[in-house]
């Protein structure tokens, strides 16, 4: 009995640090290998179209990852086609090596800004698309197989501003 009370205090205690929190999804990427084609989709619908909103990217990388940055192509369609496109840079480790990311053994997840007080005023299914986009120094030809990263996440939350 005891435990059971311990367990529902702390689900309660979890589940109230993320009132802001929307929209949550991870996709795996197949063997921690990760193509230069192949896009993250994500499909979400139905956020308050009265509030301000800010999205983030979750990387999660092993210690494979052979680079101390990520970048990354990012485009947001709209349900009514419009779409954004960006090139974004990540830093995803210090001069020194460390990861920045948080967690415990080999996996570290970053939280990464993706767009900040956005407002989702249609109807209808939002998409977002991420792929990487690295490549070796002085390399013109973008890395084909990117190792290392092990899930690619999208997290809408409500902002606080």
């Amino acid at each position: 009995m005891r435990n059971v009370l311990i367990f529902l205090v702390f689900a309660m205690a979890m589940s109230s640090c993320d009132d802001q929190l929307v929209f949550s999804e991870y996709k795996p990427i197949n063997k921690g290998e990760w193509n230069m084609d192949s896009e993250v989709e994500f499909e979400f619908y139905g956020l308050d179209s009265t509030v301000t909103h800010n999205m983030f990217i979750n990387i999660r990388n092993d210690d494979s990852f052979p680079f101390s940055n990520l970048f990354l192509i990012t485009e947001l369609e709209s349900p009514d086609g419009n779409t954004l496109k960006d090139t974004l840079e990540y830093r995803m480790a210090e001069p020194t090596g460390e990861w920045l990311g948080k967690g415990l053994g080999g996996v570290k997840e970053s939280k990464l800004w993706f767009r900040e007080n956005i407002v989702f005023p249609d109807s209808g299914v939002y998409k977002v698309n991420i792929s990487h986009a690295m490549r070796k120094n002085g390399d013109v030809e973008g890395l084909h197989t990117l190792k290392g990263i092990t899930d690619v996440g999208l997290e809408i939350e409500k902002s606080t501003q």
